[in-house]
């Protein structure tokens, strides 16, 4: 599972090029899961993963990282083919391929040194993709910020992952509290700038999550807002 802060963390760190106005009806109710989530990771997670750093050294940490990811690609792989996108399909299973056999399962990152970059799609960019509407943002207890669609998506998301695919429940647990630390490891230090500009972390948190899901959707160039578009100018008066 991601925790919210993990989640927060990747969305404040990204910039959408079009800014949505946020869709929150249910505020009150998100704010106070934020709150919990927030106070959860300060106690917990942050501190294990500030371990994990410390004790892991760094190429094991790497290695961890990509094995996750090389995981994920996978899923991207599929999410592009749902979408229609054949080339960008077919680059992301080459890359897959390429880490898996020569990247000692995945451990190595062979496939970005030969200029096949990590393209990631998600279920909710799927949806998003043949035109289902974000709906609006809710915050989860442990999973943090989303949207009904990207809720909607996240299951598949979930069931594609290492700990998902092995028949060992304590093997799959293990593989879970381990992806989720290296995560939080990695974003350390993004946690740092976030507490440092963020006047209202929670509202700072769900606009960069917006903007950066629609973003995502939209492959980096989301159509213009109704609310960015020029007012027509009235037709001139017809002369006396």
């Amino acid at each position: 599972m991601k925790s919210s802060i993990v989640i927060a963390v990747a969305a404040s760190c990204a910039v959408g090029s079009a800014q949505a106005q946020p869709n929150d009806p249910l505020e009150p109710f998100n704010r106070a899961i934020f709150s919990f989530n927030d106070a959860l990771d300060r106690a917990v997670l942050a501190p294990v993963a500030r371990g994990y750093q410390a004790v892991v050294p760094e190429l094991a940490r790497q290695g961890v990282s990509n094995f996750f990811g090389n995981f994920g690609d996978g899923w991207s792989a599929i999410n592009q083919l749902l979408q229609g996108k054949g080339e960008a399909a077919a680059t992301m299973t080459m890359r897959v391929a390429t880490n898996t056999l020569f990247g000692i399962g995945g451990l190595f990152d062979v496939a970005s040194d030969l200029g096949m970059e990590r393209q990631s799609e998600d279920f909710g960019q799927t949806l998003g993709w043949w035109g289902m509407p974000a709906g609006p943002y809710v915050v989860w207890p442990l999973f943090g910020p989303s949207t009904v669609r990207d809720s909607l998506g996240r299951p598949l998301d979930m069931a594609w992952s290492p700990s998902a695919a092995v028949n060992d429940s304590t093997v799959g647990v293990s593989l879970s509290v381990l992806s989720l630390v290296d995560t939080r490891a990695n974003l350390l230090s993004a946690t740092r700038v976030l507490d440092d500009i963020a006047l209202d972390k929670y509202s700072f948190v769900r606009d960069a999550y917006v903007a950066r899901r629609r973003n995502l959707v939209y492959d980096g160039n989301p159509p213009e807002l109704p609310e960015d578009r020029e007012p027509a100018t009235p037709p001139a008066a017809a002369p006396k």
